[in-house]
């Protein structure tokens, strides 16, 4: 059985754990909500009914992301799960949204809730299941990198401090007789449409685009690094298509005087090397030439340096190459997301290094500040 296919199984028989155990902690919270005409208890019942539809569409995403590539997906169905879990937020934000509107209802026309001691104990031990599920869930979803799971493990973990809040509830009322059912039914929805709201807003990101995690990042440049003829790595960029699914590039600086070959020979090393230590697919390396027999090239290396190091905003400076023959003189800039006009700053080193350097012919690269 492949990695893949182990995962899959794996969440799938995680989602029909939640799934069947939702379904019996629903059904038994809606008998015991109707019979004490609690609302609240009501509202937890539905919440739970929502969980094990959401367990039912992280199985039916999980086979989808599954398929094997395709013509038209030559990277494969991975990101279906983060459709997955976008459609379980529209859902936990569609059952808060409608237990608001329950809860508001109840505080302008309330009832009187009646408890037993039988309810009180359905409560205590749903709170248990689902801990423990919530512990359970959101294990597997870290280990398997699936997003819907962990969005599930985290409800369930909410669904459990719902229902504490709901024992706590009743029994403030059999002590005190005051019922506080239909404002904590509105309280609890409003923490219902914060975690939707939460799911979606991470999911949505991770569609988007997100940039690539620090430490991932700087393990990778670490590995690449450390091999004798990489003299840097930059232009780190990381595609995400799913858990377990990145395609990346990046560039190396290598000194000049390496063949083809060997150029060959260290791209195939890394792409090797970066996919069994990182999992990261490198589907290219360019080349920066570093000058090591040009002592003008190294005067003018000095220059240009400090002249585009000096902004503050300027955070990496690396490509340098210098042919004497042609008077050409390369290299890019990183500049930070956080300076305020990006282009502006650039085109003032332009002009800062064409002042310092007029003989030459310069190509200065905007980089994006991609990875850390």
């Amino acid at each position: 059985m492949s990695a893949n296919n182990a995962r899959q199984r794996r969440i799938i028989r995680t989602s029909l754990v939640g799934i069947g155990a939702n379904v019996l902690l629903a059904a038994f919270k809606a008998a015991v909500g109707l019979l004490s005409h609690s609302i609240a208890v009501v509202l937890d019942a539905v919440n739970n009914l929502s969980d094990a539809l959401s367990s039912v569409i992280t199985i039916i995403g999980t086979h989808l992301a599954g398929r094997l590539p395709d013509k038209e997906h030559p990277y494969g169905h991975g990101r279906s799960e983060y459709l997955t879990a976008a459609v379980i937020s529209l859902l936990v934000l569609y059952a808060g949204l409608t237990s608001l509107v329950e809860s508001v209802k109840k505080i302008l026309s309330p009832e009187v809730p009646e408890y037993s001691v039988t309810s009180l104990i359905v409560m205590g031990a749903a709170i248990a299941v689902k801990i423990l599920l919530s512990l359970y869930v959101s294990r597997v979803g870290r280990e398997t990198h699936s997003d819907a799971l962990a969005a599930s493990g985290e409800d369930a973990l909410m669904d459990a401090f719902i229902t504490v809040s709901t024992l706590a509830a009743a029994v403030f009322y059999l002590t005190s007789g005051i019922s506080l059912e239909a404002w904590l039914g509105a309280a609890i929805s409003l923490v219902i449409l914060r975690s939707g709201a939460k799911i979606l807003f991470e999911t949505v990101s991770r569609m988007i685009g997100q940039r690539v995690p620090p430490e991932t990042a700087q393990a990778i440049k670490a590995e690449i690094a450390a091999m004798p003829e990489v003299e840097g790595v930059y232009d780190l960029v990381v595609h995400d298509y799913g858990p377990d699914r990145s395609l990346g590039s990046l560039h190396i600086e290598v000194p000049d005087t390496l063949t083809a070959e060997e150029i060959d020979i260290l791209s195939r090393s890394i792409q090797e090397k970066i996919y069994n230590e990182n999992h990261v697919i490198i589907t290219a390396v360019g080349i920066y030439a570093r000058n090591t027999t040009s002592d003008e090239a190294a005067r003018l290396l000095d220059t240009v340096r400090r002249i585009v190091m000096c902004h503050a905003e300027v955070l990496q400076m690396h490509g340098f190459h210098w042919d004497g023959q042609s008077r050409k003189l390369r290299f890019d800039i990183v500049v930070d997301f956080q300076c305020q006009d990006r282009q502006a700053l650039y085109r003032q080193v332009c002009s800062e290094v064409a002042e310092a350097v007029p003989d030459a012919e310069l190509i200065i690269t905007l980089d994006t500040d991609a990875a850390d």
